[in-house]
């Protein structure tokens, strides 16, 4: 029988990993070929990919391992930990890692249950990359993850980079984050993972989370999309991450539009940084918000919330003499023609901070 999802899962991989090495050939030393390790649940997606990555790197001159987090939330984690771990040598992954993620520390910062798995599981990804060396990590987010991801930004609100959804690449400290199963091209679905697994005889773990409608994610996995399904028809999912595809390239677009403009319009201030408003004037709203942002951004860790970049940008387009605004760590202010970014140490003095009022003496 021609196990067509299995096939589907390695051309996703070999894209994935021919992007990022170049020309996959077996190495003559293998021992000291770069290693790629999987982030493994046991659940059918990661499964899938594991299984992939267990075929195609040795035949592209990689070495190929895995790692497993056991976020200890369930009764009975430790075991799935170790089922999926034997799983991977199973495979002929090696090294196998297990770690322990101590999600109730993240949680105690104040993140919601899902965010702080996420952030606990990341931070043992990372770990595992300096304890292994690994030069990439693979993950199994797959197109319905980012049709999923897609809706999430939108009830959000979060604009145009939050609609790009999981990037299908991204830097880990030293290492990269590749997620093979999100290229538009290959089109690797939920559906397929499972059919992978299945075609491979592969015993899929079912985390009963997925299932769990506490969560956001499951209930636009569960609910939401399937009534959009049923209400507007098939393929929904499909156009979401397609969105996904078309709003990541407008968005690395700008930042290339952004980088090159910052340069030319930015200059030190004193205790800041001053962009010019002629310059700002000059540019279209959405070029001219995105400046706004990705100067507190990348001066001052700041990330601004859609009010308060209308706030600054009415310093520009509808200047009336209006007072400081105060923003996250910053107090921006319109100087002849310059705005000028202050770092603010303490609270701020507005009368109502961030709306471009008066600061109160």
């Amino acid at each position: 029988m021609l196990q067509t999802d299995v096939l589907a899962t390695r051309h996703a991989v070999r894209r994935a990993l021919q992007a990022e090495f170049g020309s996959l050939d077996a190495a003559a030393d293998a021992a000291n070929a770069p290693l790629v390790l999987v982030a493994l649940s046991g659940g059918a997606d990661s499964l899938a990919l594991a299984a992939a990555t267990a075929f195609v790197a040795p035949r592209a001159g990689l070495r190929a391992g895995a790692v497993v987090v056991d976020h200890g939330l369930q009764p009975g984690s430790a075991d799935v930990a170790s089922r999926a771990a034997q799983q991977a040598v199973e495979l002929g992954l090696a090294p196998v890692v297990v770690r322990q993620a101590n999600v109730e520390v993240v949680h105690a910062r104040g993140d919601g249950p899902e965010a702080a798995a996420r952030d606990a599981r990341y931070a043992e990804f990372a770990d595992a990359i300096v304890e292994t060396g690994a030069t990439v990590l693979l993950t199994a987010h797959t197109r319905d993850d980012q049709a999923e991801q897609v809706l999430l930004g939108l009830a959000r609100g979060s604009g145009a980079r939050s609609l790009a959804g999981i990037p299908p690449r991204r830097a880990v400290g030293r290492s990269i984050m590749l997620r093979p199963f999100l290229d538009e091209s290959v089109d690797i679905t939920r559906a397929v993972t499972v059919g992978a697994c299945r075609e491979a005889g592969l015993d899929t773990w079912q985390d009963p989370q997925n299932l769990d409608p506490r969560f956001t994610r499951v209930r636009v996995r569960t609910s939401v999309l399937p009534h959009l399904e049923r209400e507007l028809g098939p393929g929904v999912a499909a156009a979401l991450a397609r969105s996904a595809d078309l709003a990541r390239e407008d968005a690395e677009a700008f930042d290339v539009i952004i980088a090159e403009q910052i340069e030319e319009i930015v200059e030190p201030a004193e205790a800041g940084i001053a962009v010019s408003v002629r310059a700002l004037a000059a540019n279209p709203a959405a070029l001219r918000h995105r400046i706004i942002r990705t100067v507190a951004t990348a001066e001052f860790g700041s990330e601004l919330s859609r009010e308060h970049t209308l706030a600054i940008a009415a310093l520009v387009t509808d200047w009336r003499g209006q007072g400081p605004i105060e923003v996250p760590g910053i107090t921006v202010t319109r100087s002849g023609g310059r705005i000028v970014y202050t770092r603010r140490v303490g609270s701020p003095r507005a009368s109502v901070a961030g709306t471009g009022g008066a600061v109160e003496e």
